[in-house]
């Protein structure tokens, strides 16, 4: 039984690269901030979860645990520079990787450019705001200013 076939084209068909995250979503970006966006979630989360779980394990599990952290304990762990970086580093990072987050989700769900604009200048705002109060409040912490320390 013979059957009529149509004759190929010659031209390849562009291939579609899957989705990187398996569906629905956009694709991994190709350049400029985009690509550099996505690739400082994916590095910056891995720092977080050192940064977190180290944390976690060096505040809340020697020594008694949480009932060890009071005020005095905060003021004498921040006489030392690294755990003032450490703190400062894990709030920078958490900050600036929730900010850009909350940018992807608005990109994803809000359509209209002018309210996608607002939105994410107030995300981009209240981020500068507490980027600013918690590294003056790391780095200008002065725990005399407080009283005596029990």
């Amino acid at each position: 039984m013979a059957t009529a076939t149509e004759p190929r084209n010659s031209t390849p068909r562009p291939s579609s690269r899957p989705s990187s995250s398996g569906g629905g979503g956009r694709d991994r970006p190709v350049g400029g901030f985009e690509l550099w966006s996505w690739l400082f979630m994916r590095i910056s989360g891995i720092l977080l979860l050192v940064l977190a779980v180290g944390h976690v394990l060096i505040m809340h599990i020697p020594d008694g645990g949480v009932s060890r952290v009071d005020f005095a304990f905060v003021a004498l762990r921040w006489q030392n520079p690294l755990w003032q970086t450490w703190d400062w580093a894990l709030l920078v990072l958490a900050l600036i990787h929730g900010i850009n987050g909350l940018r992807n989700i608005t990109l994803d769900y809000v359509r209209l450019p002018g309210l996608r604009l607002v939105i994410n200048m107030f995300f981009y705002m209240l981020g500068f705001m507490l980027f600013v109060l918690g590294t003056v409040i790391v780095f200008t912490f002065d725990p005399t200013k407080w009283g005596p320390i029990k």
